[in-house]
């Protein structure tokens, strides 16, 4: 099981798009970024469908929009990993605040479990829209019918364009269609280089993280190698030789390697010059 894994393994390199086509396959959602995932509510079905009838659906709110709300969801997320012995923490302050990189990270490791636990093949008797509408009939049983946000977005968006069509039809106003043409172009440019710029920071984010692991790597290297029962070692020197070089067009290692060389060749004279004695 995938309950712990670093921060360095291949499921945290896992694409956006790809963690969003496998929650929209599998939920039927529409989910175009990661940050709409923040309530909590897609993960506690991700995990409703990876172990069916463990989770509460009744208590899952995928209208969850203040944070209170969303920090129920999270706790109903935490008593299932309870239940199931799943040793995960969850960093609910830090992913109930939206941030991309943070919900990735998450949505990562999530997918990286429930890929261990069915292999990655999708459930096909699990019915997530009707789990989620179950749901939804259990919280509000006077007949509130609220239906999750990104069910309205997905509704609102299909009726929307149902009526766009019927209107043109009726009307018949083809300057309408004239006119609006380089709105839709020019929004559609801005709504992509928006995509680019959020694509960009991902990388971004996903570059410093890999440095500073990497950099805290060798400062731990560094503490070692000047601890002083160690730091006059020839393997201690000759680590050191890479670590401080100054020129970073030319490796080290060759000057290390040599040292490291002239050290065991000179042992080697001392230990026969003390045998023939």
């Amino acid at each position: 099981m995938a309950t712990n894994i670093g921060m360095m393994d291949s499921a945290y390199f896992v694409g956006r798009n790809e963690i969003l086509t496998w929650i929209n396959n599998r939920l039927q959602l529409n989910l175009s970024r990661v940050e709409e995932a923040a309530s909590g509510a897609v993960q506690c079905q991700m995990m409703d469908m990876t172990y069916p009838g463990v989770v509460p659906m009744h208590k899952v709110n995928f209208d969850a929009k203040s944070e209170y709300d969303m920090i129920q969801n999270y706790k109903v997320l935490q008593e299932v990993f309870n239940k199931l012995k799943i040793d995960k923490h969850i960093e609910v302050n830090r992913l109930v605040k939206g941030r991309p990189l943070d919900n990735l990270e998450f949505l990562q490791w999530l997918k990286r479990y429930c890929d261990s636990v069915n292999g990655g093949i999708m459930n096909e008797n699990y019915n997530p829209v009707e789990r989620r509408c179950k749901g939804v009939k259990d919280r509000n049983p006077k007949g509130s019918q609220k239906n999750p946000r990104s069910l309205q977005t997905n509704n609102m968006h299909n009726h929307g364009s149902g009526d766009t069509v019927g209107l043109n039809k009726a009307s018949g106003f083809r300057q309408g269609k004239t006119y609006a043409a380089p709105v839709a172009n020019s929004s559609g440019e801005v709504q992509a280089l928006s995509q680019e710029i959020t694509d960009l920071k991902f990388s971004v984010d996903l570059l410093e993280k890999e440095r500073d692991f990497y950099f805290a790597k060798l400062r731990d290297i560094e503490i070692l190698c000047q601890t002083p029962d160690l730091e006059n070692l020839p393997m201690s020197v000759a680590v050191k030789k890479i670590l401080y070089a100054a020129d970073a067009k030319e490796s080290a290692l060759a000057d290390a390697q040599e040292y490291l060389s002239q050290f065991t060749t000179s042992t080697e004279a001392e230990a026969e010059i003390e045998a023939d004695t």
